[in-house]
């Protein structure tokens, strides 16, 4: 099963390319559906105004996962009178989509976490048990450190503590790769060069065939 990672972002732009980026969220759900592809959504960040997002991070799985994503990569351009501010001249709005292939991440390998057993505290300090069932787990490439002590057992305890830093790790990487582009994706006017790879207008945002 292919996996992609979409990357959608406002960069510096105001509300509406906040929105715009809610708007492309809808409509790759709704296009990966059509296509039998699942949507995990990694991590997203709201905007200002209300139902808009500053940037959003998904996984794209399934068969030709990689040639979806590489449909949306790009400037999206979005053409609209402003929703939000009445009477504003501006009506075309920019973000951007960038893709990144999981395979080109490093493997999740387990005995790069080393662990380290303490006793649980209860409130006011007091212990739960005499036993050290918490569990200090940390990913050594990284740096990615959790504690987890909500079971009675060391052994569950752990068992979390690996899925945890494993979710962590994930994001990191991610967030390593994005900050090879950090220029690209923080300055907005970027964003505005070029010809867009998908066009769209009105607010209930639909696609402007052959619109490049």
């Amino acid at each position: 099963m292919e996996k992609q990672i979409l990357h959608i972002t406002s960069g510096k732009g105001p509300a509406e390319c906040c929105l715009a980026v809610a708007f492309a969220l809808r409509e790759i759900i709704k296009e990966a559906a059509s296509k039998a592809l699942t949507i995990e959504v990694l991590e997203r960040m709201k905007g200002i105004e209300k139902n808009t997002l500053l940037s959003v991070t998904i996984v794209v799985k399934g068969n030709n996962a990689v040639s979806f994503c590489k449909a949306w990569t790009g400037v999206l351009q979005w053409i609209c009178e402003s929703p939000f501010r009445k009477f504003h001249k501006r009506k075309n709005w920019f973000i951007g989509i960038q893709s990144f292939d999981k395979k080109l991440f490093s493997p999740w390998l387990e005995q790069e976490v080393v662990f380290q057993t303490m006793r649980a505290s209860g409130p006011g300090g007091q212990h739960v048990n005499k036993v050290e069932s918490a569990v200090r787990a940390k990913h050594l490439p990284s740096g990615i450190t959790v504690v987890v002590s909500e079971s009675r057992s060391q052994i569950q305890n752990k068992n979390e503590a690996l899925n945890r830093i494993k979710m962590q790790y994930e994001a990191w990487q991610l967030k390593q790769a994005m900050m090879s582009q950090q220029e690209l994706w923080q300055q907005h006017h970027v964003l505005e060069r070029g010809n867009p790879a998908k066009i769209f207008e009105g607010i209930k945002f639909k696609k402007i065939e052959n619109g490049k």
